[in-house]
């Protein structure tokens, strides 16, 4: 499993309202509730999931700093094989179902968000995606 390269979408459950500053973005206030976050990972799926599911790293990436609080959970990874194309495709499917938060996790490319607040995540079960356990 260690070579698999694709992207991946983490489904975060969020305890709490949080306001948290998020990087070089501004204070974002996060509702409790779910939200799908997509990625990609060119060299190892599984070592990327396994840095997000870690409390404890350097805040890196917009996901870190949100993963990093008390009250945020993965409780669950969805992938797909493939190039790092995939990953804004799949952001802009999801877009189409769910509220973006404007600029997170985007920087490297022209979507609005790869952070989504989400009312239903189902409808992933129809994307051909792959589950990966979260421990």
């Amino acid at each position: 499993m260690n070579t698999v390269r694709g992207i991946y979408i983490l489904i975060i459950k969020i305890d709490k309202t949080l306001r948290l500053k998020i990087g070089a973005l501004d204070t974002i206030t996060f509702s409790a509730g779910m939200y799908a976050y997509v990625g990609s990972a060119q060299n190892s799926i599984e070592s990327r999931i396994k840095r997000h599911l870690r409390k404890e790293k350097h805040l890196f990436w917009h996901i870190d700093y949100l993963l990093a609080n008390a009250s945020v959970e993965i409780i669950q990874v969805y992938y797909l094989t493939g190039d790092k194309t995939r990953e804004c495709h799949t952001a802009q499917i999801i877009t189409k179902h769910n509220k973006p938060i404007p600029n997170f996790g985007c920087s490297d490319c022209n979507c609005n968000s790869h952070l989504f607040h989400l009312d239903d995540f189902t409808f992933l079960n129809n994307q051909q995606l792959l589950t990966l356990p979260t421990m």
